[in-house]
């Protein structure tokens, strides 16, 4: 019987566990978006997952929502990354970058001037955005045309191409939060009657030719995709998810990708019990779940068969070694919001691990941990 301990084959990936980090924006990058050192010590001491997914990462200079978010849009970054992946293989992990547009979801200031895109011309409400000139009103986005979609799709695939040359061991596609992707699928934002618009089949158009322009890149055993149906970050909803879910899950099955990750509001409620129920009739890949859970309905929810691995977010930073205190059953440390977003090492890369020591000081950067053999609004953490 399969454990949250047990590998897992995902297509062309073998995951030493099913313990998934989840993409969580720390925004160290700087303003050049360029990753650094800083970076490679975090990822690395988080390797002992079975899979680690980077922070949502810019495909486009006007593409930031965070201050000194990381991206993949020029030859720096690729380097940049490079040295991530480099540290996290050597500390015999394996790495997938997570690649978004935030399209409305965004603002000017943060983008030398350029106004935020998306699938309508409808600005967030009642929110405000960190800008480097203090908190602001989320504007209103130009609505993209249809002439500009190809470039769109373009620049996901550009990106992908990036990351393959930084050496990463695959991508996962941005499909959720309510960031560009969401903006064209759920239908409380997407309000075109063009072919991008009103059925679920156009809602899903141009995610699912993102992900077709990933797949040319990495093939689709290395290729993957969130969504998060139920999820009303950035003001969205969809007035039907469990048969949007179905459809794409259906597609994405099509496609055999290599895995399906759903970023739940709450794992447990009812609605999104249905939704994961939705998947598992509809995907045959690997199932991966995120969205609260701890480590009782982790391993319940592997036992059960009702996802392949369990995504966590919030524990890992600032639980480098959460593996295996979840194996330990021991005690969870509690992360200090202060600084999710700040500069530097502090609330980064200082929590101890079980032993208390520093985790680079056990791992490094040219550490060894166990692996299997493979060949916003924001005001918490997006992941």
């Amino acid at each position: 019987m399969s454990t949250l301990l047990s590998p897992l084959l995902a297509r062309r990936m073998t995951l030493a566990n099913r313990i998934v980090m989840a993409p969580l924006t720390r925004a160290r990058a700087g303003r050049g978006h360029v990753p650094n050192a800083l970076l490679a010590e975090y990822y690395s001491q988080r390797a002992s997952a079975g899979l680690v997914i980077t922070e949502a990462t810019m495909i486009a200079a006007d593409g930031c929502a965070y201050i000194s978010e990381a991206g993949l849009i020029d030859d720096k970054c690729v380097e940049g990354w490079r040295s991530v992946t480099e540290a996290v293989h050597r500390c015999n992990g394996q790495i997938i970058v997570q690649l978004w547009h935030p399209g409305r979801a965004t603002h000017s200031v943060l983008n030398s001037g350029a106004q935020p895109v998306s699938s309508t011309d409808r600005p967030i409400l009642g929110h405000t955005i960190r800008t480097p000139n203090g908190p602001r009103s989320y504007e209103p986005p130009r609505r993209l045309g249809l002439d500009e979609l190809p470039t769109i799709v373009n620049l996901f695939g550009a990106a992908a191409q990036r990351a393959r040359r930084a050496g990463f061991d695959g991508v996962e596609i941005h499909g959720a939060n309510g960031y560009l992707l969401d903006q064209f699928l759920r239908d409380s934002v997407n309000d075109r009657d063009d072919e991008y618009g009103g059925s679920i089949e156009n809602r899903a158009r141009l995610l699912l030719e993102v992900l077709d322009a990933a797949i040319d890149v990495f093939g689709a055993d290395r290729t993957a995709m969130r969504l998060s149906p139920l999820v009303d970050f950035n003001q969205i909803q969809d007035s039907k998810p469990l048969e949007l879910v179905r459809y794409v899950a259906q597609q994405a099955d099509r496609r055999r990708i290599a895995f399906l990750e759903i970023r739940h509001a709450d794992h447990s409620a009812p609605m999104e019990q249905a939704v994961a129920l939705e998947v598992r009739r509809n995907f045959r890949g690997r199932f991966f779940r995120n969205g609260g859970f701890d480590r009782a309905s982790a391993f319940e929810t592997i036992r059960r068969g009702e996802a392949d691995a369990i995504v966590f977010g919030r524990p890992f930073i600032a639980n480098p070694d959460l593996v295996e205190r979840l194996e330990k059953d021991a005690t969870l440390a509690a992360f200090n919001p202060k600084t999710l977003y700040t500069p530097g090492p502090g609330g980064y890369t200082d929590y101890p691990t079980l032993t208390g020591r520093v985790a680079s000081e056990v791992h490094g950067a040219t550490g060894s941990t166990r692996r299997a053999d493979s060949s916003a609004s924001p005001a918490r953490p997006a992941d």
